[in-house]
């Protein structure tokens, strides 16, 4: 038997494909086309962490300027009783009967007895006047309160007088007398609010709250975007 030889085939190289034409839908490569042009979007910076302070400080400063132009001004003015020892009297006597007259200074029937010099009722003149005494010396402090300089002055006098009164009627189981030993005079600025008061409290207080804001806040919070 004869074998029959085949001729090896030879294959001819393809011919390389040629790229499709663009036919308009397909997508233009990335980096152009007119998006590619806009800038992208940029963060809004957050804010400091001490915003609140500066917040706090800043509503406290404003709220003071509010009450000192809003709040009505008080006067005060002040007049003093002096106990004097009568002869051969103690003067720990004096000392110990200016403590009691300084409690009573304020009592229901001295008021009574001044509310016609001061022109204002028991109960008006009863928050109007306050009473003090000093440890070491035999003296009462009166103090008047008003919206005006002349009835501070007023009703610190009216008490003043009607003590002094009311403490000689008794000199003679005392054995001390009162003596008006200064009255009281027309203040000339108020008490109250005072400006530079207001304003310190106002920002210790707003400053307090914007640090306790500080604190209260969680931590790690993400940065408004």
């Amino acid at each position: 038997m004869s074998e029959t030889l085949t001729e090896p085939r030879t294959t001819e190289p393809a011919e390389p494909a040629e790229p499709p034409e663009p036919d308009g839908k397909t997508a233009p490569p990335r980096g152009t086309g007119p998006l590619a042009r806009l800038s992208p979007p940029r963060r809004t910076p957050s804010p400091p962490a001490w915003w609140p302070l500066a917040l706090g400080v800043l509503l406290g400063l404003v709220g003071a300027v509010a009450y000192g132009l809003l709040a009505t001004p008080r006067y005060t003015a002040t007049s003093y009783v002096v106990v004097v020892p009568g002869p051969g009297a103690d003067p720990a006597t004096a000392l110990g009967f200016a403590q009691a007259y300084g409690r009573v200074a304020t009592d229901s029937a001295v008021l009574a007895d001044a509310r016609a010099a001061a022109r204002m009722p028991v109960e008006e003149l009863r928050d109007a006047v306050r009473s003090a005494t000093s440890p070491d010396a035999p003296m009462v402090e009166i103090t008047g309160t008003a919206s005006s300089p002349g009835r501070a002055a007023a009703a610190s006098n009216a008490v003043a007088n009607a003590l002094t009164r009311t403490g000689n009627q008794a000199a003679g189981s005392t054995g001390v007398r009162l003596s008006l030993f200064a009255p009281a005079l027309d203040p000339t600025e108020p008490a109250s609010p005072s400006a530079a008061l207001a304003v310190a409290v106002g920002i210790c207080a707003g400053g307090l709250v914007g640090g306790l804001a500080i604190l209260a806040a969680p931590r790690g919070r993400r940065a408004p975007v």
